[in-house]
């Protein structure tokens, strides 16, 4: 009876263990009582009734995403295009996400493709191209409606790629080009525009600087001239005065004068001015006469 009482409680004891749950975070157990739910347990550690209890599904709170391969769209233009799609989405009631329906990513992908569908036939080409986030507000806000019962609560949806057909790719491409080189075309001559003011602007201040230059040696040279011609009226009022202060006779007046006359007449010049008073001159000869007798 011994063995068979421990027998008994290491049984009970394994199959205690065996139906101890720890919850971890970020997950959800939804437990079923004899095939009916019975409740959802979140973290912490949860013990299940052996043989009436069972965890019917372990469920994921974080945030997932789906990426639904491309889905042919016709647009308002009857352009066909390949437009794949992700949505990214989360699971607030798994109780409504367990029993609300039979393949839920089925039914978000096929729930999505429809969406894009109607949307996409409403709008044409260019805006398709340009309206992504348009297309995206729409989606997100009909597919969060539509999977509020399944306990899923949608938060993104993003258009992935927008393949459109291959000659309008082409086209697209040749547009691009044109328009990359108009660019080029319009930044190459805006470069050569503001070289060319820069050039001119160089050349005017070269201008300018040379013109200042020149003034400034003109009026070097007009205060040389000036300081030379000052000099030389210095020079002659000195000797004015050295004169007057030597108080020269009339004979040394004389003689001074005709080396004046004779350093004239010594010169290229074609006319000779003879003085008027002839007898000064002769007097001023006579004196020179006498001054050189009296030298000997």
């Amino acid at each position: 009876m011994e063995y068979v009482l421990i027998v008994l409680i290491v049984l009970l004891a394994i199959i205690l263990i065996r139906n101890i749950r720890i919850v971890q975070q970020a997950k959800a157990y939804v437990i079923e009582r004899l095939g009916a739910y019975k409740e959802t347990w979140n973290v912490g550690m949860h013990l299940k009734i052996p043989f009436i209890e069972r965890v019917a599904k372990v469920v994921s709170l974080k945030e997932q995403v789906a990426d639904f391969p491309p889905q042919p769209v016709i647009t308002k233009d009857n352009v066909t295009m390949q437009i794949d799609t992700v949505v990214y989405f989360q699971i607030t009631d798994p109780k409504l996400y367990t029993y609300g329906i039979e393949q839920p990513m089925v039914a978000i992908e096929n729930l999505a493709a429809t969406t894009l569908r109607n949307i996409i036939g409403d709008l044409e080409l260019d805006q398709c191209l340009t309206s992504r986030d348009i297309i995206n507000t729409k989606m997100r806000a009909i597919l969060d409606e539509a999977t509020d019962p399944w306990g899923i609560k949608v938060n993104r949806v993003e258009l992935k790629n927008i393949l459109p057909p291959k000659e309008i790719q082409n086209a697209m491409e040749k547009q691009m080009k044109a328009e990359r080189e108009r660019r080029e075309a319009i930044l190459r001559a805006e470069g050569e525009k503001r070289a060319a003011i820069l050039e001119a602007e160089g050349e005017k201040e070269s201008a300018i600087l040379r013109a200042d230059a020149k003034k400034q040696q003109q009026i070097l040279e007009a205060e040389g001239e000036a300081a030379a011609i000052l000099k030389v009226q210095q020079a002659t009022a000195e000797g004015i005065k050295l004169i007057n202060e030597a108080a020269p006779t009339d004979a040394v007046l004389r003689i001074k004068a005709l080396e004046a006359f004779a350093a004239a007449a010594n010169g290229q010049s074609t006319k000779i001015i003879i003085p008027s008073e002839i007898q000064g001159l002769a007097g001023l000869a006579t004196g020179v006469i006498e001054a050189a007798a009296d030298k000997k």
